[in-house]
């Protein structure tokens, strides 16, 4: 990666500023701090498009869902698409998931309600078997 940064910095100082290949080398260098963090730690994602390819369904229908009955529509909106995205993510069956769970959240202690979401829900169930 040594190796890398400095042919950048080598073919930046050969090249015209405004130049494709000098914007491109512009925003590597840029991102180099960056890169450096994720090569040092395994754990961390290279990018985020999981998040994003989760939260395109919401950005298609929001046209849709701009009269959605009131202005406390929409964070009840972005809580059932958090959900469902965090099912997806953890390869739950969102309709079982649902199924077992909705019932339940109506007299269910709000001292408790971390028992609900998908994560404790599925390590419950893994308990179970």
């Amino acid at each position: 990666m040594a190796a890398w940064k400095e042919r950048l910095v080598a073919i930046r100082q050969q090249i015209m500023p405004g130049t494709k290949l000098a914007k491109a080398c512009d925003y590597a260098l840029g991102q180099w701090s960056r890169l450096e963090v994720y090569l040092q730690n395994g754990l961390l994602e290279i990018d985020n498009h999981w998040c994003e390819g989760g939260m395109r369904p919401l950005a298609l229908g929001r046209t849709n869902w701009l009269h959605l009955g009131s202005a406390e529509a929409g964070s009840k909106v972005a809580a059932i698409a958090s959900i469902m995205e965090t099912c997806r993510r953890l390869d739950i069956h969102l309709r079982e998931y649902l199924t077992e769970v909705l019932p339940k959240s109506g007299g269910w202690s709000i001292n408790r309600v971390a028992e609900l979401t998908p994560t404790a829900w599925m390590e419950a169930k893994a308990k179970q078997t």
